[in-house]
């Protein structure tokens, strides 16, 4: 039963930390927005521009989703991360113009990300009525 209850709290530790890293996403682009305007990231691509305001969007999306205990939020955050550090290591050696303690930083998240994903996904449990109804077929 303790050892229940200790895996419980990490489970908990590990939502709430998934939360936060994309609630600080979601900050930061939008502080870009609010202080760059429709400029927010010229010096870029326009590709890499548009991804990185879709971020605005899909960010706190997944926050949402994980507080929620959504299986889509986990599989929409590991699509969000993948994609960002993609993005973010190739600008970062192709173009320049970002901190490497933010594409470290985040890397780092990544990693934790794909770690606790699984372990996250049964806590969750089915997300659908009908992944819910197989399950109690099979049971």
């Amino acid at each position: 039963m303790i050892a229940l209850a200790a895996s419980a709290r990490a489970l908990r530790v590990f939502q709430v930390l998934w939360v936060l890293g994309f609630l600080v996403g979601t900050t930061t682009h939008t502080a870009d927005l609010i202080v760059g305007g429709v400029d927010a990231y010229s010096g870029f691509p326009l590709g890499v521009r548009l991804f990185w305001v879709s971020l605005t969007i899909l960010d706190p999306a997944t926050a949402a989703l994980i507080i929620f205990r959504r299986r889509s939020g986990i599989a929409l955050g590991i699509a969000v991360i993948v994609a960002d550090i993609a993005v973010n290591w190739t600008v970062f050696v192709m173009v320049g113009g970002l901190s490497s303690f933010g594409v470290i930083s985040q890397s780092l998240f990544a990693v934790f990300i794909l770690v606790t994903a699984r372990p996250l996904c049964k806590w969750f449990g089915p997300s659908s009525p009908r992944e819910r109804a197989d399950l109690n077929r099979e049971a």
